[in-house]
C-alpha cells in the first residue's frame, strides 16, 4: 500500500469533484438531471474503456471473476445510477455549494457502513466528529439566503427540504457503492478496470431502463443542445471518468478513512472555485459551516 499515492489521489478527486459539481448542476438545469446522468454515463465508459484498452500496466477486464463483476455491477448501479440521478437533481433545486457540502456527508455515512458490513469501530472522538460534521451540515443548510445564481435563475428551483433529502440520499448511494467497491477490489483488481465494470453495469441498467420507459428517444434528441452536451462532458471527465477512478485509486492506496476525509474537502474546495467562476462571494455563514463540517468529518477519520 503506498499511502502517499493514495492521499495524492484523494487530494486531486475533491478537487475534480469540485469542477463536477458545478458542470453538472449547468447541465441539468438546461436539459434535466436524468438526462444528464443517461449521457453522462456512455461518456465516461468510452473515456475508461479507452483508458484500459490503451494502458500497458492494465489488467485484462476480463480476468474479474464472477463474484467480483457482481458485486461492482451492484456498486456501479447504486452508485452511479441511483445515488448521482439524486444528487444531479439535489444541485438544481440547491445549488452546487449548498448541494455539494450535504453531499459531503457520504463519508460519515461510509463510517457507518463499514461499522455495520465490515465490524470496525467508531472511536468516541470520531463520534464527535460526526456531531460537529452534522453540525456544521445543519447550520449551513437552515441558512435562508440563495447565493447560487446559475444561468441567470436562483437557485432554489424546487422544494428546499426535497433537495436535502435528495443530498442526503446521493451522499447514502456514494458511500454504499464506495465499500461495495472496496470489498470487490480486494488486493486483486486495479481502481481502473473496477470503473468500467462499475460503468458497464450502471450504462446497461440506466439505458435499459430508457428504452422501456421511453426516455431514451427523448434522450438522444437532447443531443442536440450544444452547450448542455459539452457541460456534461466536462462533468463527464471530472467525475465519473477521473473522479471515480482517482477515488477508487485513493481507497486502494491509503485508509479508507483517511482517503474519504481527504475527498470530503470539496465543499471547502469549490469557496474559491464559486467566487472565480460565479463572482459571487459566499457569506460567512456558509464558509465556516463549510470548514467546520469538513474539519469533523477529519476528525471522524483522522483519530
Amino acid at each position: 500500500m503506498n499511502t502517499q499515492v493514495g492521499e495524492s489521489a484523494a487530494l486531486l478527486t475533491a478537487v475534480l469533484w469540485a469542477f463536477t459539481s458545478v458542470f453538472f448542476t449547468n447541465a441539468s438545469r438546461r436539459i434535466g438531471s436524468f438526462y444528464v446522468n443517461m449521457i453522462r454515463i456512455p461518456m465516461a465508459l468510452i473515456m475508461i474503456s479507452g483508458i484500459v484498452y490503451l494502458s500497458p500496466a492494465a489488467q485484462n477486464p476480463l480476468s474479474v471473476s464472477g463474484s467480483q463483476f457482481l458485486w461492482l455491477a451492484i456498486s456501479g448501479i447504486v452508485g452511479l445510477v441511483l445515488g448521482d440521478t439524486f444528487l444531479f437533481r439535489a444541485y438544481v433545486i440547491l445549488g452546487p455549494r449548498l448541494g455539494t457540502l450535504i453531499f459531503a456527508s457520504w463519508p460519515i455515512m461510509t463510517a457507518v457502513i463499514s461499522w455495520m458490513m465490515l465490524g470496525e469501530t467508531l472511536a468516541l472522538m470520531s463520534v464527535a466528529g460526526i456531531a460537529v460534521s452534522f453540525a456544521g451540515i445543519a447550520w449551513v443548510s437552515s441558512e435562508r439566503r440563495t447565493e447560487w445564481i446559475v444561468d441567470g435563475t436562483a437557485a432554489d428551483k424546487g422544494p428546499k427540504k426535497l433537495g436535502v433529502v435528495l443530498a442526503l440520499a446521493g451522499a447514502l448511494c456514494q458511500a454504499l457503492g464506495l465499500v461495495i467497491a472496496k470489498l470487490a477490489m480486494a488486493d486483486s483488481l486495479e481502481p481502473i478496470v473496477a470503473s468500467l465494470h462499475r460503468m458497464v453495469a450502471a450504462f446497461c441498467v440506466i439505458w435499459g431502463y430508457g428504452l422501456f420507459s421511453g426516455h431514451a428517444s427523448r434522450a438522444l434528441r437532447l443531443l442536440s443542445d450544444s452547450k448542455g452536451v459539452l457541460l456534461t462532458l466536462g462533468g463527464a471527465i471530472t467525475g465519473p471518468f477521473l473522479g471515480i477512478w482517482m477515488s477508487l485509486v485513493a481507497v486502494k492506496h491509503a485508509p479508507a478513512g483517511v482517503a474519504a476525509a481527504i475527498m470530503a474537502t470539496a465543499p471547502v474546495i469549490i469557496i474559491p472555485l464559486s467566487i472565480a467562476i460565479y463572482r459571487q462571494m459566499p457569506s460567512t455563514r456558509a464558509a465556516i459551516g463549510a470548514i467546520i463540517a469538513t474539519g469533523g468529518i477529519a476528525l471522524l477519520f483522522l483519530t
